[in-house]
């Protein structure tokens, strides 16, 4: 009786270590991951983005009025994330309105060293019209850095016109506002 209930408690131990030896030497599980497709960005310093450029009367009888100091204030900071379907990025600008006898133009400087990523390539100086114009292009995913001193430095440029788009003789006595539109956006 002794030997049987040695092999029944052998066996019983046996299937019991079988049944419950469940753990492998490998295991696994998933991870869900989602990166979102961004494309913003803004104009810097925030508090300061509204800009005046006042041509200066002159003071000899004969001569033009001269045109405002360039302004260099501004930057123009994005984060881009693209999408697999349309690569790369573009921004754009425009005005709201055309000012009589008065070209706006605007450039947009190399990328500053902050910020990550597929930065776009800025274009050649522009002359500001109501459509739409490309001002950087070539823009991935990537990240400029947020405030003054990163991203792209904004030149803008005002001047009396001289036969182009604007003309000395369109200018009238006033006081002018236009605003001044960046979308970024797929190619």
């Amino acid at each position: 009786m002794q030997k049987l209930s040695t092999a029944f408690l052998v066996s019983f131990l046996t299937l019991t270590l079988t049944v419950n030896a469940q753990d492998t030497n490998h295991d696994s599980h998933t991870i869900g991951i989602s990166v979102p497709e961004v494309a913003i960005l803004d104009i810097e310093p925030a508090a300061s983005k509204n800009i005046t450029m006042n041509f200066t009367a002159p003071t000899e009888a004969g001569d033009p009025i001269t045109n405002p100091a360039n302004n260099t204030s501004l930057w123009l900071n994005y984060s881009s994330i693209k999408s697999a379907a349309d690569p790369t990025r573009t921004i754009s600008v425009k005005l709201t309105s055309l000012i009589a006898g008065v070209d706006i133009k605007v450039t947009a400087g190399a990328a500053a060293v902050s910020g990550d990523g597929t930065k776009g390539t800025p274009g050649a100086q522009l002359t500001l019209t109501t459509a739409d114009q490309t001002i950087i292009s070539g823009i991935g995913s990537a990240y400029t850095g947020n405030g003054a001193s990163n991203g792209h430095n904004l030149t803008y440029e005002v001047a009396f016109g001289t036969g182009g788009p604007a003309s000395y003789s369109d200018l009238i006595f006033s006081s002018n506002t236009a605003t001044v539109t960046y979308t970024i956006s797929d190619n």
